[in-house]
C-alpha cells in the first residue's frame, strides 16, 4: 500500500503514444490507472476528479455529519463527553454544506461504474440533506438502512430521546442501472435463511478494535466498527472489486476490504489519520478466498429445461411428481412436459393449476422418489448444472 498527494502528476509522459503503439489525439491526455489499495493524501473532491471514470464498484462516504455543535458536552457528573468537535465538521452555514454535500457527491458518481452503488451513512443532523442532494444528481435511492447501536451515547442533558441509531442511504448511479451487485442468496443463507432487513444491529467501536494514540485518546472520533463495513462489502460487492472511500479516516474501509479481497481506494487529507490508517491496514492479514468468495446468484445461473433431465436419465418418463405434502400427483412425460389428469403443461404451469395459484415455481414446488429416496426436482437441476460444469471444464 502507498499514499499519493492528491493531484499530483503521474510519471512525465515522454511521447505522445500509448503501449499501443496508438498515438493520442492532440491536446489529450494519457488517463492515469486506477490506484488500487492507496490513500491519496489531499482534499477528497480534487482526489476523485483525478480517479479514472468510471472505476469503481462500490463507495462508501462517512462524510462530515455537521453536528453543529454549540459548546463542549458534560455527563451528569460534570466530566467531558468526548465529542466531534473537529474543524472538518464544522460549516458556515447549511448552504455551504450543500455546496460541500453536492460536490463530493458528483465526483464520487463521476468515478462509479455504471452498475456501481454507494452507500452514505449519516445521522439526522445531515442525512436528509445529503438523499435529497444525491436524488437531484441522478442517484436512485435502493434503501436506507437503520444501524441500531447495541451501546449509544446517553442523552446527558434528558432533553431528547437516546440517538441509537444512524441511516445509511443505499442508491445506484441511475434509476436505469439493473445489474448492480447485490449479493441476496448468500445474505439470506447468512441470515437463518430469511431476507437480509434493512434493520441492522451492531455495537459502535469499542475494544481492541478501537484505535488509541500513544496518549489513550481514540485516535478518530467517529470510527466506524469493521462488521458494519464487512456488511456492506458482502452485500454489494465481489472480490476483486475496488471500493472507494472518500472519507478514509482511521481506515476501516481499506482494512475490511484487505480482509475481504477486495482493492480499496482512500482520501484523507488529516496526516495524523492518513498514518494511522496506513499501519492499520498494514497489520491487516487477508482470510483465505474460500472464507469470502461469493456463490453465484440463482438469476445468474445457466437455465435448465427440465426436459433436460429427462433426456440425460435423471427423470425417466411416465416417473411420479408430487408435492412435499402429497396432496398433488403428476407425471413426467418423454416430451419434458407433465401431466395431472388429462391436463398437460410445465412443471410451473401444473405446479400453480394444482395449487389454484396464478403461478408457481415449479422446480421447488415438485418432488420424485431416487433410490427409495425423496429429492426436489430443483436439486436434481443442480447435479445436471455440476455435470455440465464439469463437462465444460474437461
Amino acid at each position: 500500500m502507498s499514499i499519493l498527494r492528491a493531484g499530483a502528476a503521474g510519471p512525465r509522459v515522454q511521447k505522445q503514444v500509448l503501449r499501443t503503439g496508438l498515438r493520442l489525439a492532440p491536446g489529450s491526455k494519457a488517463v492515469s490507472p486506477t490506484p488500487l489499495n492507496q490513500i491519496l493524501a489531499g482534499d477528497c473532491i480534487e482526489a476523485m476528479r483525478g480517479l479514472p471514470e468510471a472505476s469503481v464498484d462500490l463507495v462508501f462516504a462517512d462524510p462530515p455529519y455537521n453536528l453543529q455543535l454549540e459548546g463542549g458536552l458534560t455527563r451528569p457528573d460534570q466530566s467531558e463527553v468526548d465529542a466531534v468537535d473537529d474543524d472538518w465538521d464544522k460549516f458556515a452555514s447549511f448552504a455551504d454544506y450543500d455546496r460541500f454535500t453536492q460536490r463530493w457527491l458528483a465526483a464520487a458518481r463521476r468515478a462509479m461504474k455504471d452498475d456501481a452503488t454507494i452507500f452514505v451513512i449519516g445521522s439526522y443532523h445531515n442525512i436528509f440533506r445529503v438523499g435529497a442532494i444525491m436524488q437531484d444528481l441522478g442517484f436512485w435511492i435502493l434503501n436506507d438502512i437503520v444501524w441500531r447501536k447495541a451501546n449509544p451515547m446517553p442523552n446527558f442533558r434528558g432533553r431528547r430521546f437516546t440517538n441509537a441509531h444512524e441511516t445509511l442511504i443505499w442508491a445506484s448511479k441511475s434509476a436505469s442501472a439493473k445489474s448492480y451487485t447485490f449479493n441476496y442468496e448468500a445474505l439470506k443463507a447468512g441470515n437463518e435463511d430469511r431476507q437480509m432487513r434493512s434493520d441492522w444491529f451492531f455495537p459502535i467501536c469499542t475494544g481492541a478494535e478501537r484505535l488509541k494514540d500513544a496518549a489513550g485518546r481514540k485516535t478518530h472520533p467517529t470510527q466506524k466498527p469493521e462488521a458494519l463495513l464487512a456488511r456492506i462489502m458482502m452485500a454489494a460487492s465481489k472480490p476483486g472489486d475496488v471500493v472507494l472511500d472518500p472519507f478514509f479516516g482511521s481506515g476501516t474501509t481499506g482494512a475490511v476490504a484487505k480482509r475481504l479481497g477486495r482493492h480499496f481506494i482512500g482520501c484523507e487529507r488529516d496526516p495524523a489519520y492518513l498514518a494511522a490508517a496506513t499501519a492499520r491496514i498494514a497489520a491487516v492479514e487477508p482470510l483465505p478466498e474460500s472464507a469470502f468468495s461469493t456463490p453465484l446468484a440463482k438469476r445468474q445461473e445457466k437455465r435448465v429445461a427440465f426436459a433436460s433431465l429427462i433426456e440425460a436419465g435423471m427423470i425417466a418418463p411416465g416417473a411420479e411428481l408430487f408435492d412435499e405434502k402429497r396432496r398433488s400427483t403428476a407425471i413426467a412425460r418423454a416430451d419434458g412436459a407433465i401431466a395431472l389428469g388429462d391436463i398437460v403443461g410445465s412443471i410451473h404451469k401444473i405446479g400453480a393449476l394444482a395449487q389454484g395459484l396464478p403461478a408457481c415455481n415449479g422446480w421447488t414446488f415438485w418432488r420424485t422418489m431416487q433410490d427409495g429416496a425423496e429429492i426436489s426436482i430443483d436439486e436434481l437441476r443442480g447435479e445436471f448444472r455440476a455435470r455440465a460444469g464439469e463437462a465444460e471444464a474437461g
